[in-house]
């Protein structure tokens, strides 16, 4: 059997066998603008279970593509009781949702744990790029998976070894196309959906046209971050590496303490100009999908003259992650999966906000002050196990954008949501562990 499908496999037993007499009726709520939730949907059918939906704006009908649904018209305010009315008249045993912090879905999860049953959400995965996440009620610091190192490596020891190689890709521009159908379709026919709490950070219509102008810089863009990283390495200057995220993230608005990205910059950098090594760097990566409306050069600027570091603080829209993570010193993140990406490459991690792989002997636990001078490394031992039991239980290796990558993902989805091992072999504690850390920095 190959590696990425021995991960898919559950050794140890499902949570609970579910009854013989069981008829799961699964509802499902807003999805991944793809057509990944409608084949999700048609696969659960098939398996025997009852599918239903509520459309909340018109891109959440346009690709559930005809299939039947409720529409859901009323108030914000009004939609727990209607949820609650609803779960009790169609004999709900499952809720399922794309991103758990939506403010639809935070109140769905909410009602499905009032009710006992069972919720789900999921989302890109946290082993990116082409893994998915699917967990019960909540992620990041809302997770329920557990963050003691002695229950991840015996939860670990249930499952294989998995292979991390990337197999479905997509482009940048086939996901922005899909994200921007999916936004402005809801933004134009607003009128079918008056009522629709939309859970945009951003306008959809200035944040695309703000992106416009960036799409004529892509190639420049790369050449300076080559040229920046290439004089490093020739060099051999040692570095540290920030990548920056989407202002209009979930894991920035509703896991992490910072009112906005630029708070933690500005933290980060007065921080790297009085405890750093006068020989390190800090690089600013920029994230790929950003659309360079919110200036983050601006912000690096002003902060690293401020502090006297203009000549030691780089900002880099482009280049390759991976080969940056692998010569870093150290990665300084407020919760990207990057954070995952880089402690599977061993590379030391500061987390400053509420991060899912933020465990003691994965990421440094001290203030950010010592992180500079004596960045903790990532146990290995401990890395692969955690890799391992995500991977057995909240992890599905796929993608929401290729057929191939729909075709591996969504019968490890029905597997997983039927037989009810959704964050199983012990891989769900209560409360979430997380929760009251991602309430403060971790600076």
């Amino acid at each position: 059997m190959p590696d990425d499908q021995i991960n898919q496999q559950t050794i140890c037993q499902p949570l609970a066998a579910p009854p013989a007499n069981e008829h799961q009726t699964i509802l499902f709520l807003q999805g991944h603008p793809s057509t990944f939730a409608r084949n999700l949907g048609i696969a659960l059918e098939e398996r025997g279970c009852r599918v239903l939906r509520i459309n909340f704006c018109f891109g959440d009908w346009i690709y559930w593509l005809g299939r039947p649904a409720f529409n859901y018209r009323g108030s914000f305010a009004d939609w727990e009781s209607y949820l609650t009315d609803f779960i009790e008249r169609e004999n709900v045993t499952d809720i399922l949702y794309y991103g758990d912090c939506r403010p639809y879905h935070r109140v769905a999860g909410d009602v499905a744990n009032r009710l006992g049953i069972r919720a789900m959400a999921y989302e890109f995965g946290y082993l990116r790029p082409d893994w998915l996440t699917l967990e019960r009620y909540g992620m990041s610091s809302r997770s329920h998976f557990p963050n003691e190192a002695a229950l991840i490596q015996q939860i670990g020891a249930e499952f294989g070894p998995v292979n991390l190689e990337p197999r479905f890709r997509h482009s940048v521009a086939l996901e922005l196309t899909h994200e921007i159908f999916y936004n402005l379709s809801s933004y134009f026919m607003g009128l079918f959906y008056l009522r629709y709490k939309s859970d945009r950070y951003y306008n959809p219509l200035i944040e695309y046209m703000t992106g416009i102008p960036k799409q004529f810089r892509v190639a420049a863009n790369a050449r300076r971050a080559g040229a920046i990283m290439a004089q490093l390495e020739k060099s051999q200057t040692p570095f540290f590496l920030y990548p920056l995220q989407l202002q209009n993230d979930y894991q920035l608005r509703h896991h992490a303490a910072f009112e906005h990205q630029s708070d933690a910059i500005r933290a980060v950098i007065a921080s790297f100009a009085t405890h750093a090594d006068h020989r390190d760097h800090l690089v600013f990566k920029c994230h790929p999908l950003d659309n360079g409306g919110e200036g983050w050069p601006r912000h690096i600027v002003a902060a690293a003259e401020q502090h006297g570091v203009s000549s030691r603080v780089h900002y880099i829209d482009g280049g390759n992650l991976t080969a940056m993570l692998e010569r870093a010193r150290g990665c300084v993140l407020i919760n990207s999966t990057v954070g995952m990406h880089a402690i599977a490459l061993g590379c030391p991690t500061k987390v400053l906000g509420g991060a899912i792989f933020d465990i003691a002997g994965l990421s440094h636990q001290g203030p950010l002050d010592t992180f500079w001078q004596s960045p903790a490394t990532p146990d290995r031992e401990l890395a692969n196990a955690l890799i391992r039991a995500m991977a057995g239980t909240i992890q599905i290796k796929g993608s929401f954008f290729s057929k191939d990558g729909q075709a591996a993902a969504i019968p490890t989805f029905v597997k997983r949501i039927t037989e009810r091992s959704v964050n199983g072999c012990g891989a769900f504690v209560s409360p979430p562990p997380r929760l009251d850390e991602s309430k403060r920095h971790k600076l």
